[in-house]
Parts: C-alpha cells; structure tokens; sequence
C-alpha cells in the first residue's frame, strides 16, 4: 500500500470526456451555483465580513474542491458550522488573523489526508453531533437578530451568546420597522416557496424579491424627494432653468413665475 497516492478525479473522468457528460455537469453546476449562490451570501454576512467574501471564497473553495477532490460526483461549498469560528476569530484578531487561521486549517487537513486519519470521525458519538449541529444552528440564529430587525448598536455586537442577547435588548428601541418587513417577509418567501415549487430555491426568491423591493423603493424615494422640473430656455444659448419641489409642495403656476420662465 502507498503512503502517498494523490489522484484528483478529474484528470482521471477527462480521459473519457463526452459531449453528454458535459452537458449534465453543466446542468448540476448550474443547479448548485443558483442553490449554493444565497447560501455563501448569507454565510458571509453571518461570519462578519461582506457578501463579495462570502461569494469569492465559495467560487475559490469550490473550483479547487473540483479540481483536486477524489470523487466525480462531489460537491463543495461553504459549510455552516465554521461561522461561529469565522465570526470569532474576525472580532478577536481581524482578517488577517482568519487569513493565519486558515492557512493553517489547509495544513492540518492536507496532513490528515495524507495520514489517512478521516476516519477518526467515525468514532465520534452520534449525540455529540446532534448537539454540536444544535448548538451552531442556535448561535448562527443569534448572530442574525441584529440585521433582521435593522438595530443601531453603538461599538458593535459581543461575540459570546449571552453577551449578544443581552446587548439586543438593551438596543431593541432602535428597531428599523422597514428592515424588519424586509427580513420577515424573506422568512416567509423561503418556507413558502418549496409548497409551491420543490425544483426553486426559495432563498433565491427570497435575495431577488428583497433586492428588487429595495430597489423600486429606492427609486421611488429619490422620485419623491428629490423632484425637478427642467424647462428649456432657447434664448440667450442653451440654457436650463429649474424649479426644484419640495415633497411637501405642489406645482402652483403662478403668473409672475410664468413670466420668469418665459423668454
């Protein structure tokens, strides 16, 4: 038996390469890109960083995940038991005390491949999984109740549990109503989806619908507040005379204002 027998499967699966094995890749890539797109975004903002992170570490980890894994059939993508880790280390250290860490999270597990110990898993009780797999989804939980009803908090959010709870409701009088409709209504688009289509992911209409309601209100505020009428003035060159509107002003055409704009 080899000590050392490294033979990604991908060198391996191109030997036979076909049209047809092309184009189900291309369509199982297509399907995990538009379910694992939303997951790294929330992921990101969850571990403390902003949603590009989040996105180019899931577009990095899987391409080499891809290259370099030793099955045809395995998908890699951003994993949620690290963000109680991420987030830790970023409010303790800063990025480049995560870029230290996880350098040296590559090490180990390239050591523990190379030593052949992934099956020490195996002896892991399955009650301690349960409750470690519990536990990080509670405080992933915790970690969201901050943007999700859009509160001001002043020198950041602790990093241990209690510490985040009791900082909340400290804060809770600063909730932002708009931010609030948004993140329930998020919730209630990614349970109800799967009753009407199983094929969708419901965290992407969820991002989509959020993304294009924030947008169309946005534009509508900028309508609202910051309204111009432009007449164009032929004489004299070409000149531009505005009558700015307040939101709470109306259009009144006075006749002296209408002898003003007129040449």
């Amino acid at each position: 038996m080899k000590f050392f027998d490294f033979k990604p499967e991908l060198f391996l699966t191109l030997k036979n390469y076909n049209k047809e094995k092309f184009m189900a890749d291309l369509m199982a890539g297509i399907i995990v890109g538009i379910v694992a797109l939303p997951l790294a975004i929330a992921f990101g903002i969850a571990s403390g960083v902003t949603p590009k992170e989040g996105i180019l570490t899931a577009i990095v980890a899987g391409f080499i995940i891809s290259a370099f894994g030793g099955s045809r059939v395995q998908i890699g993508g951003p994993t949620g038991a690290f963000i109680v880790i991420i987030y830790g280390i970023i409010q303790q250290y800063g990025m480049d005390g995560l870029m230290i860490a996880t350098i040296l999270a590559g090490v180990f597990l390239v050591l523990l491949g190379v030593l052949k110990l992934g099956t020490i898993i195996s002896y892991i009780p399955y009650p301690i999984i349960i409750g470690f797999t519990s536990g990080i989804a509670l405080t992933i939980f915790s970690t969201q109740i901050k943007d999700l009803f859009g509160l001001t908090i002043e020198g950041g959010v602790p990093a241990d549990f209690i510490g985040k709870w009791a900082c909340y409701f400290q804060n809770f009088g600063t909730i932002d109503l708009a931010t609030s409709l948004i993140g329930v209504l998020s919730v209630v688009i990614i349970a109800a989806t799967p009753l009407v289509s199983k094929k969708i992911p419901g965290s992407l209409v969820a991002i989509t619908t959020s993304a294009s309601t924030l947008r169309l209100s946005a534009t509508a505020s900028r309508l609202t507040h910051h309204s111009q009428l432009q007449l164009f003035q032929t004489s004299h060159g070409m000149q531009y005379r505005t009558l700015s509107l307040q939101p709470s002003q109306s259009l009144c055409l006075e006749l002296s204002r209408v002898s003003f704009l007129l040449p």
